[in-house]
Parts: C-alpha cells; sequence; structure tokens
C-alpha cells in the first residue's frame, strides 16, 4: 500500500491537502480501470425512460471475484462426500455457518422459517465479509466502501422483508399493520405515513452504516500513509506506518463486526414484518 501512495500522491511532498484528499479519493472511488488495465465498456441502453449502463467497473469485478471465491473455493472444501466438514477451514466455516443459523436466523425469524433463511443469510454474511476482507488486501478495491453496492445489497435485504412478510401474513393483513388497531382515526393521518416511512428507512440505515464504516476505515489509513509525502519527511514514517497498521488490525475486525451487523438486522427486520405482534 506505500508502494502505491509513493507512486499516486502528490508532486514530491508538496503536494499538500488537496493532493492527499484527491489521492484518497482516487482510491475509495469506483473506477473503469484495474491494475492499469481499462475494463470493457459498453454503450448505455434506454428504457422505458431509465438509462442503464452495463460496463465493468472496479467494484463489479471485486464482486465478481468475491462470489466466484465463495462458490468454487468454499462449495468445494465445505464438506465431503458423507456431509462431515474435512479440515480445519471446512470446520471453521461450518462453526461460522451454524452461528448465522443458531444465533441469527433462529432467534429473530423463527424455528421454522429461520432454518429456511440461512442459506440466504449464510450467503448474504459471508459475500459482505469476503468483500470487506479483500478491501484490506492492496491488489483489491473495497467494494463495499460504494454507496452503490451497500445500495444494492440493503435492496435486496428490502425485497426479502417485503416478501416474507406478505407470504406469512397475506397482503391484506400485512398492509393493515401499517394501521395498528386501537389508534384512533384522527392519528391515522400521522401513523400511515411514518409506518410507510419506516419500511424505507430500515433498508437505508443497512447501506449507509456499512458504506459509511468501510469508507471511515480506509480513508484513515491512507491519511495515516499520506503524512510521509504531505510533511515530506520520512520520519513522519516511524509515527504513520504503526498507526496506520493498527487501524488495519481494527478493520480486520470491523470487517466481521459489519458482516454481522448487515446479517443481524436483516434477519431482525424480516422476522419484524413476518411477526408484526
Amino acid at each position: 500500500m506505500t508502494n502505491v501512495l509513493l507512486t499516486s500522491g502528490g508532486e514530491g511532498g508538496h503536494g499538500g491537502e488537496e493532493s492527499l484528499g484527491g489521492w484518497i479519493l482516487h482510491h475509495l472511488q469506483d473506477a473503469n480501470e484495474y491494475l492499469g488495465a481499462h475494463l470493457p465498456q459498453f454503450e448505455p441502453v434506454t428504457f422505458l425512460g431509465l438509462t442503464f449502463d452495463f460496463s465493468i467497473t472496479t467494484n463489479l469485478l471485486m464482486m465478481w471475484l468475491a462470489g466466484f471465491f465463495l462458490v468454487l473455493v468454499l462449495g468445494r472444501t465445505f464438506r465431503n462426500a458423507q456431509g462431515v466438514p474435512k479440515g480445519r477451514f471446512a470446520n471453521m466455516l461450518e462453526a461460522m455457518a451454524l452461528f448465522v443459523r443458531d444465533e441469527i436466523a433462529v432467534p429473530n425469524i423463527g424455528p421454522k422459517l429461520g432454518t429456511q433463511l440461512t442459506p440466504f443469510l449464510c450467503t448474504l454474511f459471508f459475500f459482505i465479509l469476503t468483500l470487506n476482507l479483500m478491501g484490506l488486501i492492496p491488489i483489491f478495491h473495497t467494494a463495499t466502501g460504494s454507496i452503490s453496492v451497500t445500495a444494492g445489497l440493503a435492496l435486496i435485504a428490502f425485497a426479502m422483508i417485503q416478501v416474507y412478510g406478505i407470504r406469512k401474513n397475506g397482503l391484506a393483513k400485512y398492509l393493515g399493520h401499517f394501521a395498528p388497531k386501537g389508534i384512533p382515526i384522527f392519528l391515522l393521518p400521522i401513523i400511515i405515513p411514518i409506518e410507510i416511512l419506516g419500511q424505507f428507512t430500515k433498508p437505508f440505515a443497512l447501506a449507509m452504516r456499512l458504506f459509511a464504516n468501510m469508507v471511515a476505515g480506509h480513508t484513515v489509513i491512507y491519511a495515516l500513509l499520506g503524512l510521509i509525502i504531505v510533511i515530506g519527511n520520512v520520519g513522519v514514517a516511524a509515527f504513520s506506518v504503526p498507526m496506520a497498521v493498527a487501524i488495519n488490525m481494527l478493520e480486520l475486525f470491523v470487517a466481521f463486526l459489519q458482516a454481522f451487523i448487515f446479517t443481524i438486522l436483516t434477519a431482525l427486520f424480516i422476522g419484524m414484518a413476518v411477526h408484526s405482534h
């Protein structure tokens, strides 16, 4: 990471705050190139007045790599032919999957539906965790540091919340929850909009929490390393590099924590939609 900083920062030691800020944004923003190679670009497609750009970006490439890793590596090493985990890596994954089922899915959704949704929640957890951990490796990019990626994950969670809430209660009963029983009629014009708004604030909170936490940690790391160039004194490295390493270790914990929080809140919101009482 330090090598990247020395080649991508400001001019010598005179870049100043503007160069440091531009360098940080360059490494946090999505891009159309990766490791110096330009990614495929396509003409935008307009449909029903909406414009869709299917060009390949760094974030999309990172998600493909994470999905490829989960399907190919985890799928082949998780269990043997007898259905028993093989090896320490597989046993670790088994423990994490059981944790998602027994501590996240079942307590928040219920025994039957929670067990059924465990594969979805495990996929969500491992996918976010993989993207978070990839962002800590210098040659990769932090896809979860993009609001478009976290918003996409939140929209999937939002769809699952609505679908299972309607499947469990029926459309009429589910919509009836927006006007709780016992509420005076004159309060309904206030309560109903608040209940509807609450359905959208949940995925918004999911997206913003993951996005903000991943961006904040990486920004601090880049800023600490950038002090070497901004101040123009190699002696600063004696302070900035150990601090950056410490923040990087904290980011390793945050990678697991944010994957856990996103998953458990998704399970909680599904449980609230299914069991409205």
